[in-house]
């Protein structure tokens, strides 16, 4: 098999075939997730709550996420690894770029940034360094204190409006994939349709190009599990059971259900 790159994400899409994405942290997941065929190991500041047990991603600073991407790229060959850029990391363009670096030279192959219009540059920035970037909106976790805890966002319809503004801004400054978190499926289904680069959800749509889920929700770790996660580890039965599982219920678009693991 040939390593996934971004123009494999963008085939994907342009073929209809669903892209499986989860993430990790060391060496050792990475190599599981590796060897059932995830196309995407997504590094996330998420560890700041799964490996650190912080209450919010916000401590993760940029040391901490050079040393998880470093590890996923020793245990990985195949998935293309995607990392975010922690808090405050992009608050202008200068600092994303030298942060996006760092994770690169780690072996991240694509960046994450969590998106508000602020961010436009940023992303155009690091797209003309040569710097493949995915661009985070909706339910952005680094803003949990400005929204109040976790919750779902562009119900309102002026939000939804400037969501999907935003979303085509980016695109048009050379985001090469969108991620859609805890949105209302309509809207995600409208961002979708318009968008020329892949689409990951993650509590968004079923019509997604691809899913997104912290390998924890998917293992059954977590006690209070969020709405749009599952535990795959009670079908597939052992860890590569359930990496299996998850891969196939997302490419037979088996999951996420509209409704069950969605917004409204």
């Amino acid at each position: 098999m040939r390593p996934i790159t971004v123009n494999t994400l963008a085939r994907r899409k342009e073929a209809g075939e669903p892209i499986t994405c989860l993430t990790a942290y060391d060496a050792a997941f990475a190599g599981l997730l590796d060897r059932c065929g995830v196309d995407v190991i997504l590094v996330g500041d998420s560890l700041g709550m799964v490996v650190q047990g912080h209450a919010t991603t916000l401590p993760v600073t940029l040391e901490d996420m050079v040393y998880h991407v470093a590890g996923v790229a020793r245990g990985s060959t195949q998935a293309l690894i995607m990392a975010d850029i922690p808090f405050l990391g992009d608050v202008d363009p200068a600092t994303a770029l030298a942060q996006a670096g760092a994770l690169l030279r780690a072996g991240a192959h694509m960046v994450k940034i969590e998106c508000g219009a602020i961010e436009v540059p940023v992303v155009e920035r690091l797209v003309a360094a040569g710097i493949p970037v995915c661009a985070h909106l909706g339910l952005t976790p680094q803003a949990v204190h400005r929204f109040g805890g976790h919750r779902v966002q562009g119900r309102d319809p002026r939000a939804a409006a400037e969501m999907e503004s935003l979303a085509a801004r980016l695109e048009d400054v050379g985001a090469q994939a969108l991620l859609l978190e805890g949105i209302p499926e309509s809207l995600a289904d409208a961002i979708v349709r318009s968008a020329g680069v892949p689409v990951i959800g993650i509590g968004a749509s079923p019509r997604c190009d691809g899913q997104v889920l912290v390998l924890s929700d998917v293992l059954g770790l977590t006690p209070e599990p969020p709405r749009f996660a599952r535990d795959f580890l009670a079908d597939g039965g052992s860890l590569e059971g359930a990496v299996k599982a998850y891969c196939e219920a997302v490419r037979t678009r088996a999951f996420p259900q509209s409704g069950v693991h969605t917004f409204r």
